[in-house]
């Protein structure tokens, strides 16, 4: 710790104050004049100054709880669900049960507290404790360390985090920028290849062109006590990742005599499947690696004809065109819901094979190029973000 440093607690500091909620049922205490923040709110905002919260509270209200109000400029930590979103309130402000309010005294500088506090999430969440979910106590936060130099030097520090930071938000935003720019054109280009009819393609729908083969639903159905710790593989909709194939390490799996006993829903090689239900309605996969096994009810196994390339069919599928499609016969009330007949319905424009094995061969080299740029940005996101770090480290170790 630098010369001139002074080793406090936070409850040396700052007061620290709990929050409350007015009962709910009672209309008179809400939609008052004093604002009254929630860790959920916090957690939707960008910057760290806010004035104007999502609800409020009368005076009654105000009376008839444990929540009291803020002076402006004190610092707003969510100390449960979770741990560690921060805010500088710029008016009067109550919040809720789940924040403490910190009141820095004369000596310390609001913003200074504000990035310390930043700097030392990773601890306060380590101090906190409960069993459904963690909370920080206000008297384990009290008896956090703070280093505090001078009122000069906190400004002096202040004034190179806010320059540093700005330069970080304005770099992050543009690696994100990039990043979505990255994914949308691929779409886009998914999109127009779906959508453009070309020259001598013919129309068609998938009934014509493929196969479809329901899961066995009948008493044979394998329930999760009959699975196995290896054997045949037992597929769902959560084996299906982001790249098309079906993952090996989270399957589950059932004995040859439990497969024997289905009477549908086996896989073979070059087929597809598809969620016919839930909120991954239209997830889409190649059965690779595998070449034997069996789907749950909530899929459906797509087997192409030789007209139809199986990636092609793929692309189809996850493409911006082909989710469209499923609003067109989704016929779920309470949850989304197809089935494989509707699936068959679907239209699409079908070059001669060769065709498809061309474009889908450029739709791969594009989608290897997307990821490859979006791995590029994520690592300067994760760059920019060890270099905040970093900052606040060299900040409160008196090396900045």
């Amino acid at each position: 710790m630098k010369a001139g440093w002074q080793t406090k607690t936070i409850g040396d500091v700052c007061e620290v104050v709990n929050g409350g909620t007015p009962k709910t049922g009672i209309k008179e205490f809400w939609g008052g004049v004093h604002q009254w923040i929630t860790p959920a709110e916090m957690g939707k905002r960008s910057s760290p100054y806010i004035n104007e919260t999502e609800r409020t509270i009368t005076d009654l209200g105000l009376k008839n709880s444990s929540a009291r109000l803020l002076p402006p400029y004190s610092i707003i930590l969510s100390s449960r669900a979770p741990i560690g979103h921060l805010a500088i309130n710029t008016t009067l402000m109550a919040t809720n049960q789940g924040c403490k309010g910190l009141v820095p005294s004369s000596h310390l500088n609001y913003k200074f507290l504000y990035y310390y506090l930043t700097s030392i999430v990773d601890l306060l969440n380590t101090l906190g404790t409960g069993a459904t979910f963690k909370e920080l106590s206000g008297g384990k936060l009290k008896e956090v360390i703070i280093a505090i130099p001078r009122l000069p030097e906190q400004q002096r520090i202040i004034d190179i985090l806010d320059v540093a930071f700005d330069g970080i938000a304005a770099a992050k935003a543009n690696a994100e920028k990039s990043l979505q720019n990255a994914s949308a054109l691929f779409e886009s280009h998914l999109q127009s290849v779906f959508t453009e009819r070309g020259e001598g393609w013919m129309e068609t729908t998938l009934g014509e062109v493929c196969r479809f083969e329901n899961g066995d639903r009948g008493k044979n159905y394998p329930n999760r006590e009959e699975y196995v710790e290896s054997g045949i593989p037992w597929i769902n909709t959560g084996h299906i990742q982001s790249d098309g194939t079906l993952s090996e390490s989270k399957m589950n799996f059932i004995s040859q005599e439990k497969y024997d006993s289905l009477r549908s829903g086996k896989i073979q090689q070059g087929d597809l499947v598809y969620c016919l239900r839930g909120a991954t309605l239209g997830k889409t996969a190649l059965i690779d690696p595998f070449t034997l096994g069996a789907v749950a009810s909530s899929l459906v196994i797509i087997r192409p004809n030789n007209l139809l390339d199986r990636r092609f069919l793929y692309y189809f599928l996850t493409s911006p065109h082909g989710q469209g499609l499923i609003k067109l016969y989704d016929n779920g009330a309470a949850q989304p819901n197809l089935g494989a007949k509707s699936v068959a319905k679907y239209t699409l424009f079908l070059p001669k094979i060769i065709e498809q094995k061309i474009i889908v061969q450029k739709l791969a080299d594009l989608a290897a190029e997307t990821q490859r740029l979006e791995s590029i940005y994520r690592q300067k996101l994760a760059a920019l973000d060890e270099l905040k770090k970093s900052l606040l480290h060299q900040a409160f170790s008196g090396a900045l």
